[in-house]
């Protein structure tokens, strides 16, 4: 056999580009994609085979918005570990913020994240770059030695830009690169609450964020950019109002994208009542007419992108007051199969719709174009998984170094079994490591 050639057969091919769903195989050779079509056994006799009956395959997952928390939060997640985690649930490539201890405000951080996910081998891990220095809001970083050095985009997440000035040089100084904006859209002034504001909050005790706190930046942001045309994308959307922004935007003609998470297409701010604070997350949980609104703009295409915004926290850290403990719940192994109970089972979109959001459009956002698609020539990422198969997440099976989900034991349907990285196998449901097992080599899990 050569292991520079692995031959997929008797899967049923996914295809966002065609929106085609085909019962075809699929070579990698050199890991890239170097055919697809029927018999390929006989193109290819030497190739290694993996039978994928009963199996879907997709182009390999890519996510565009995960906390790795390195450097300075290990504690939490590491590059290594945030990637472990990712090929478990079939992401092939990630981009991650920047709102580490310190912040990645420079060409040096850049590079750090880039030799450190090529060291742990797992998957592709593109770092974006602060907007300011220290994500304080008040001076531009380096924008151009980061945009050199590898950077992806560009996002001061976990805060958003609060000056309109300070964004408006940025808006500038990123079009000239044709560079991507990625904004945490949140006014300040009206932030400062634990959960959304709305009469659940009242009845707990809890303060509120408003959806209007998302809605004001969006809107200041366009207007902003309305003359500017920098590439602009608001994370993590979750208002009504925000996907009316941002569908008036586009159909004005501005290049405008947005993310949304599983989470806020699946729950609603009533989840808080028991005050479990792994039901916290910013943006909040908004009111079911926010819900149904972000699951509609995902089927009528506003929404371009699925992301998970991945936000690891040590169990002591999430083990405090509602009100006292960070945002943010892990994601990225359950994101398949809660996107599927969100958009396909629900009637919503099908498969080869679904997997389109969750490959080749945030591709396009972040101009990664050799990925996203099955054609000839892309690079070999695969992702296999039974779309039947029911199951729950463990804390004994979870590849993430932390815990902080609120899906654990729910029942999930559809499942990740293999996913594949430029031709190598990298991830095997069979022989996934069990928590507490290495999580800094990847031995563990590739092979």
């Amino acid at each position: 056999m050569n292991p520079d050639q692995l031959l997929i057969i008797n899967a049923r091919l996914l295809d966002p580009v065609a929106f085609k769903e085909r019962d075809e195989d699929l070579l990698i050779i050199d890991g890239r994609i170097a055919a697809v079509g029927a018999g390929l056994r006989t193109d290819a006799p030497n190739a290694r085979v993996l039978d994928a009956t009963g199996k879907c395959a997709a182009p390999g997952l890519l996510d565009i918005h995960v906390h790795f928390r390195e450097p300075g939060q290990e504690h939490k997640e590491t590059i290594a570990t945030g990637a472990r985690a990712a090929v478990a649930g079939g992401f092939t490539t990630v981009c991650c913020m920047p709102n580490t201890t310190p912040a990645l405000d420079n060409d040096t951080q850049i590079e750090f994240v880039l030799t450190q996910a090529a060291r742990a081998g797992f998957c592709d891990v593109y770092p974006f770059g602060a907007i300011t220095k220290g994500r304080a809001g008040t001076e531009l970083a380096e924008i151009m030695l980061m945009h050199e050095a590898g950077a992806i985009g560009f996002s001061d997440d976990g805060v958003g830009v609060a000056s309109p000035a300070v964004m408006t040089r940025a808006l500038q100084y990123v079009k000239m690169i044709d560079g991507l904006i990625s904004q945490h859209c949140e006014e300040p002034s009206l932030s400062g609450g634990s959960m959304h504001a709305g009469a659940a909050a009242l009845r707990l005790g809890l303060g509120g964020i408003p959806a209007v706190a998302e809605e004001l930046m969006i809107a200041r942001d366009l207007q902003l950019n309305q003359r500017i045309g920098a590439r602009y994308h608001v994370q993590h959307i979750s208002t009504a109002g925000a996907v009316a922004l941002v569908r008036q935007a586009r159909q004005a003609g501005q290049a405008v994208t947005a993310e949304v998470t599983p989470h806020h297409l699946l729950l609603t701010d009533a989840a808080c009542a028991g005050y479990d604070t792994n039901f916290k997350m910013n943006p909040p949980l908004r009111s079911a007419v926010d819900v149904a609104a972000c699951v509609d703009a995902v089927a009528d295409g506003t929404i371009d992108c699925l992301a998970t915004d991945h936000a690891p926290h040590a169990r002591e850290e999430k083990d405090m007051e509602f009100d006292k403990a960070p945002f943010g719940i892990t994601g990225l192994e359950t994101a398949l199969p809660l996107y599927a109970e969100a958009l396909v089972h629900s009637g919503k979109l099908s498969w080869v719709k679904l997997i389109e959001k969750m490959t080749v459009n945030p591709a396009r956002i972040v101009r990664l174009t050799d990925r996203g698609t099955l054609n000839r020539g892309a690079i070999g990422d695969v992702t296999l998984f039974d779309p039947h198969a029911v199951w729950k997440l463990t804390h004994e099976s979870t590849q993430s170094r932390s815990h902080n989900s609120p899906f654990y034991d729910r029942p999930l349907r559809g499942r990740v079994t293999q996913t594949i990285k430029a031709g190598r196998l990298v991830f095997n449901l069979e022989q996934a490591a069990p928590k507490g097992r290495d999580h800094s080599g990847k031995a563990a899990i590739g092979q």
